[in-house]
């Protein structure tokens, strides 16, 4: 029987770390050093997920931060040509995100953190922004919440159609 270590297996979610940060606390006996991992997974179908993992070691981090990312996914409306159903602009905290679907073979026009929130997710053609903050945690999460919230708005408007017949 071939071994085969647990981080080879094959997973049907990619997995990407955005990034690693190196954290220290004062203590009574000197300095307490810790590591913290933001990473990003995502079935390409439409779900997708955010988690920080913190650790003293950074394969540790890592490991926590995927296990609480694929816990907390959530499910993103794509149309049938592999965009966003509208556009949405969001502010969270200090970071403002703006998603606007863009036409087939545009590609993905985004910056580094909203860029690996939208790939995983699987969204094919999209254009954003990313105004106010330059920290990538913040930009994730509130990529994150912008695709949420188009989740909620999308559920909405099913809801409305099916009342309506």
């Amino acid at each position: 029987m071939a071994y085969t270590p647990r981080d080879q297996q094959k997973s049907e979610f990619e997995e990407k770390v955005v990034q690693i940060s190196r954290v220290s606390k004062k203590t009574k006996g000197g300095n307490k050093i810790g590591f913290s991992a933001l990473a990003v997974v995502g079935d390409g179908k439409g779900k997708v997920g955010v988690g920080l993992g913190k650790a003293p070691d950074v394969s540790a981090a890592i490991r926590k931060g995927i296990a609480l990312a694929k816990k907390h996914m959530l499910t993103v409306p794509l149309t049938e040509h592999g965009s966003i159903p509208f556009r949405i602009d969001i502010k969270l905290g200090a970071a403002k995100v703006m998603l606007k679907p863009a036409p087939p073979g545009s590609g993905i026009i985004a910056g580094g953190a909203v860029r690996s929130v939208v790939s995983a997710a699987g969204i094919k053609n999209i254009s954003s922004k990313v105004l106010g903050s330059d920290n990538k945690a913040s930009n994730v999460y509130a990529a994150l919440e912008a695709l949420r919230r188009l989740s909620d708005r999308q559920k909405n408007q099913d809801n409305r159609k099916q009342e309506a017949k």
